[in-house]
């Protein structure tokens, strides 16, 4: 019985767990008019949407430069163009594409190693509007010293105001919130570790 009920208090913390994070993803939509930052940054998935975003927000001057981060390396510039609807003169200066990221730590990893080699100080996320509790996870531990402006974007993927309906929007959106917790986890894991020696440091 104790361990049943021990079940079902944790079942029941997810449950609420759950609705905030889907509540906070709802609340997220229509993002605001963001500052101008140095560069902007979209994650892709499988819907154009964000990438359609990120490309407005580089035609309204919001960025310098934007990065496509997790292309597909089948995927030809031409090919990337059309989707993401830049006229060819704009893709062609200020679009870079990244093909080395799998996964949102990749994200990650490509974003800082850009934004480290230019020099950036600020950028604009651009990724679905119920990955981007995630991605801000990853791309602050990979770059703690910039400035990360979210821009979450409504997508085909889920709808986030009636997830809960499709039997897809409620996988997708409990999967998601699973994958954040376990983000979140081991992150506070590492963060309890031994901190690495300064040598700048002697003893007294």
């Amino acid at each position: 019985m104790k361990s049943l009920a021990a079940f079902l208090i944790v079942l029941m913390l997810w449950v609420v767990g759950l609705l905030s994070f889907a509540a906070r993803v709802e609340r997220s939509t229509p993002a605001p008019d963001p500052m101008r930052a140095d560069a902007i940054v979209v994650l892709t998935g499988r819907a154009s949407e964000r990438i359609t975003a990120a490309v407005t927000l580089l035609e309204n001057e919001k960025g310098g430069r934007l990065l496509i981060s997790g292309v597909n390396p089948e995927v030809t510039p031409r090919e990337l163009q059309g989707v993401s609807k830049a006229a060819k003169g704009l893709f062609d200066c200020c679009v870079q594409m990244g093909f080395h990221a799998a996964d949102t730590k990749g994200n990650a990893a490509e974003t800082a190693a850009w934004a480290e080699n230019e020099h950036y100080n600020s950028l604009i996320v651009v990724t679905a509007d119920y990955h981007m509790p995630r991605a801000l996870l990853e791309l602050k531990a990979s770059m703690p010293r910039l400035t990360l402006t979210p821009y979450p974007v409504p997508t085909s993927e889920v709808d986030a105001r009636r997830w809960w309906r499709t039997t897809p929007g409620a996988r997708r959106m409990a999967v998601e919130y699973c994958k954040y917790l376990a983000v979140l986890g081991s992150q506070a894991f590492l963060s309890l570790g031994p901190k690495p020696h300064d040598p700048l440091k002697t003893k007294t």
